[in-house]
């Protein structure tokens, strides 16, 4: 019996550690662990309010986590950008910033660490009334645009 004992507890303390060492080696939390959805997002001319025409695109992906952390990125192409930034807007209406985004390579816009939304807007993302749009000197109201829609 103290065989069999000794030999349960070891596979526990082995698949614990294994499981310990699984979650260490990932680049992000899943998301049944509070980690978020990654959204991805395609930006353009025509989501703008109102729209632009500009040959200017962009992609990424945004993820927002239960707690309401919020990472990622976007990277766009023949867009010269001055800001970019994640607002609070329904589609076809326009609202506040409520994350400005850093630039962190050309053509990248990037989350900074620590930003959060409040419970207010914890609830317009899950209605999908978040949107990341990148800002030029030539439309100052936004070139690309693309809808957060979990």
């Amino acid at each position: 019996m103290k065989s069999i004992t000794r030999t349960l507890r070891r596979s526990l303390c082995i698949g614990a550690g294994s499981l310990a060492l699984l979650l260490a080696g990932c680049g992000s939390m899943p998301s049944w662990m509070g980690g978020g959805q990654a959204v991805h997002v395609d930006l353009g001319g025509g989501q703008e309010v109102p729209a632009v025409e500009v040959n200017g695109t962009g992609s990424g992906s945004i993820t927002v986590a239960s707690d309401g952390s919020v990472s990622g990125s976007v990277t766009t192409n023949d867009v010269a950008g001055i800001a970019a930034h994640i607002h609070q807007g329904g589609i076809g209406s326009n609202g506040p910033v409520i994350i400005p985004l850093k630039q962190t390579a050309p053509n990248v816009w990037s989350v900074p660490a620590g930003a959060k939304l409040n419970a207010a807007q914890m609830a317009a993302y899950k209605k999908g009334d978040l949107y990341v749009n990148v800002h030029t000197a030539t439309h100052r109201g936004g070139e690309v645009r693309a809808q957060i829609i979990p």
